[in-house]
């Protein structure tokens, strides 16, 4: 990921309503080595940079480590806990869900557990349906399908009239699952609550394919989608070769960061150029992409070009698109353009170019989670309800070092997660292309 300043260790500290007075119900241990799992002790931290010079100290900060508490703050026969999903549709959701509602019904034994519908609208009884009822039977099998059973919508609600909802449903916890504006929501939730002192706990639980969340290695969902991406880049490819001259185009989500694409391209192994936002480009000139793609073309007669959503959007008329109800910037769209743009470019040489346009973003989103991400959303879910219980508050829950640890909403939301152009993955991504020979031909 690009670099950027370190937090203080001040602001990793996790808010949390109160002493944790009441005994969890989970039968775990605090002895290691006798057979039984353990709680995590409260004071635990993972480092924020474990990697030392040889004869030099570690810097000690860290983030407070994710996990069950022998402490907790609620008392589960008397709570009464939330789910919300927001934002794009993402695979793995429906896991989230289903994991935490087993958590919390049949570890800790809550009350109920409530699905808010449709995102942050169900928490607005003015435009709202009725939560459901989440219990084993409802959730059973859930995971075995995609999108999420609770409807989804992008956009805030006004947080003092979802604080009022939540305090007059009784709802205890408000598990947030969703990307950046999602989180940003929940924080600013969090805070309304702080406000007016009120005994809630809002968690957060990372989602996004950009998989551009600070403090967070990999989001839930992005390994789906690399796979998903891969066969469409195979696909791509058998295209461009079966034609003289053809072009295999794929657009891939990413709208600030290239970690999709990256990985995608990666994984398949069949592209000759990525192209993502990090690591923007001339889009003419003799060192441009068109003057490299025509040189492949040339050599190669057929190529293979993976560009992020987010990517070339400099190339693109400048018009103010606005924001969509996210508050993200409105993107031109690469994929038509910079298809017309090769198309332009090879029939002024003479190249009787075939371009073949693959969109595959919605496919992606919709399909149900592969196994690496069941197992991932199955760790996130419970550590969600862990934390939840256990009275901690306006945060998410981050990957670490291949760690799940406590992170503030307050400074996951503050800046998105990029890809950094001198980092191991762009540096693969280059060398197994070798696109950087074409761009240097010029």
């Amino acid at each position: 990921m690009a670099s950027s300043s370190p937090p203080t260790q001040q602001q990793l500290v996790i808010s949390t309503l109160g002493a944790p007075r009441v005994s969890s119900p989970l039968p775990l241990s605090h002895v290691h080595g006798d057979g039984i799992g353990d709680f995590v002790e409260d004071e635990l931290r993972l480092l924020y940079e474990p990697r030392v010079l040889a004869n030099r100290s570690p810097n000690t900060l860290g983030f407070e480590l994710a996990g069950p508490r022998s402490g907790i703050f609620f008392n589960p026969a008397k709570t009464s806990a939330a789910i919300v999903t927001c934002g794009g549709l993402c695979p793995g959701l429906n896991n989230v869900v289903r994991s935490l509602v087993m958590e919390l019904t049949l570890n800790y034994r809550v009350h109920e557990v409530l699905g808010i519908r449709y995102g942050y609208h169900g928490l607005n009884p003015a435009v709202a349906r009725p939560p459901l009822d989440l219990t084993e039977t409802v959730v059973d099998d859930i995971h075995h399908r995609g999108g999420t059973i609770l409807g989804t919508s992008r956009g805030h609600q006004d947080p003092r009239i979802t604080v009022d909802f939540l305090a007059s449903r009784g709802i205890d916890i408000l598990f947030c699952v969703g990307g950046d504006g999602t989180q940003r929501g929940a924080h600013q939730i969090a805070e309304e609550i702080q406000r007016r002192n009120l005994p809630i706990a809002i968690v957060g639980v990372p989602k996004t394919i950009d998989n551009d969340i600070k403090y967070c290695f990999r989001t839930f969902g992005f390994d789906t989608a690399v796979e998903e991406a891969e066969r469409v880049i195979d696909r791509a490819h058998v295209e461009a070769k079966a034609v003289l001259y053809g072009v295999g185009l794929v657009k891939l989500m990413g709208r600030q960061a290239g970690f999709i694409t990256a990985a995608a391209t990666l994984a398949s192994g069949e592209a000759d150029f990525a192209l993502i936002p990090e690591a923007p480009r001339d889009l003419k000139g003799p060192q441009g992409f068109l003057a490299a793609l025509e040189r492949r073309l040339v050599a190669r007669e057929h190529a293979v070009v993976v560009v992020a959503e987010g990517a070339g959007q400099h190339w693109l008329e400048h018009a103010n698109r606005g924001c969509d109800v996210s508050g993200n910037p409105r993107l031109g769209d690469i994929g038509p353009f910079l298809s017309a743009a090769i198309q332009v470019h090879c029939a002024q040489q003479n190249i009787p170019v075939n371009v073949k346009l693959f969109d595959p973003s919605y496919h992606i989103r919709s399909v149900m989670a592969n196994s690496a991400d069941s197992l991932y959303c199955e760790r996130l879910a419970r550590a969600a309800a862990h934390a939840g219980m256990a009275g901690k508050t306006d945060l998410l829950i981050g990957l670490w070092h291949n760690h799940l640890v406590h992170v503030p909403l307050a400074i996951a939301c503050n800046a998105k997660k990029q890809l950094s152009p001198e980092g191991e993955l762009w540096s693969a991504v280059e060398a197994l292309t070798g696109q950087q020979k074409w761009y240097d031909a010029g």
